[in-house]
């Protein structure tokens, strides 16, 4: 058996300059962190006994003799692509829901190649198993997804990524003090909205109009250099992150002319900013999931209270990524 364990992620800065339709024109650069809510994958042989060649656990159970006939795109795609013949399980569970703004997607095939791969007894590096679910995203699914997902739930920590126009990166950690990042994750707060969304139809809109939003993506991704000052500089109120996340959480709005938002979505972030947020957003491509809010500690309550009917998930920063956690490889291949 064989079991990876890779973190879910929140991006706070720079989204829409990690899609390749732009970054390989202008280069892009976002701020994110992987957290402490994981996508496990366990995998294992399968003894040749079995009716079936496959079975796949995830929401629903699959059973199948051939590759062909799995239904999972991401699953059928990894097999295909690292020419697994051998019969084998694959099961997943998440701490969270998915398709609800915290890479949930790119967790499940960063798990998925990282547990196959050792599964082969065979070492990735977290730099490699980030490339590689891009190419398998990307190029094989044809999803409308970003780079940033697969970087941030791979890499794990709390990062400045950047991306160039040959389609290489550069990560980057954010130094801070143990006490700073304590004190950035007290003021965090993760609300679940109630309702998922399918993120790709989404960020098809955003990226069919990235040429037109040229300006609005260009001064979203200069914040993340005034998000790093922030956290950086002694001199500067962590305050001001929270202020500078209600000014980016406007701007795009705006500059989406609402498509990432909703009635819904708004009242939440209405209600929260009454009751004492400084700021906050909804992460991933909008439309619905998980909303972040930059709260003073002291206010946390009352903000809790107002949200009371929304699951609110206490978290703090990963900085491990994508491991295996178990490896007891089984003598049935």
């Amino acid at each position: 058996m064989i079991i990876s364990r890779t973190p879910f992620r929140i991006s706070f800065f720079g989204g829409g300059s990690d899609y390749p339709a732009w970054y390989r024109k202008y280069g892009g650069k976002i701020l994110g962190t992987s957290i402490d809510k994981y996508c496990y994958i366990s995998c294992r042989y399968l003894p040749a006994f079995f009716d079936h060649k496959y079975r796949i656990v995830y929401s629903k159970v699959e059973y199948a003799k051939r590759v062909n006939e799995i239904e999972h795109p991401a699953v059928k795609a990894v097999l295909k692509l690292m020419q697994i013949k051998e019969g084998v399980e694959i099961h997943h569970d998440g701490d969270l829901p998915a398709q609800s703004g915290l890479g949930s997607s790119s967790a499940f095939t960063v798990g998925l190649i990282h547990t196959l791969y050792a599964l082969r007894e065979r070492i990735m590096s977290q730099r490699e198993l980030a490339a590689k679910a891009v190419h398998v995203e990307r190029e094989i699914l044809k999803e409308n997804v970003g780079s940033q997902d697969q970087v941030l739930t791979a890499m794990g920590g709390l990062n400045v990524v950047e991306f160039r126009q040959d389609d290489s990166f550069t990560i980057t950690p954010v130094i801070l003090s143990k006490e700073k990042i304590e004190m950035l994750q007290k003021h965090m707060m993760l609300f679940f909205t109630g309702f998922t969304r399918v993120a790709s139809k989404i960020a098809k809109s955003h990226i069919e109009n990235l040429e037109a939003r040229k300006r609005d993506i260009q001064i979203m991704q200069q914040m993340v250099t005034e998000a790093i000052a922030i956290m950086e500089q002694k001199s500067k109120s962590l305050a001001q992150f929270g202020h500078l996340l209600h000014e980016y959480w406007q701007f795009k709005r705006s500059s989406t002319n609402g498509k990432v938002t909703t009635p819904k979505i708004d009242a939440i972030y209405d209600a929260a900013k009454s009751a004492g947020a400084i700021g906050g957003k909804i992460l991933g491509a909008g439309g619905g999931g998980f909303m972040l809010l930059f709260v003073e500690p002291g206010l946390q309550n009352k903000v809790r209270e107002r949200l009371r009917k929304l699951t609110y998930v206490p978290f703090r920063f990963d900085f491990s990524g994508s491991k295996i956690v178990v490896f007891e490889p089984n003598n049935f291949q």
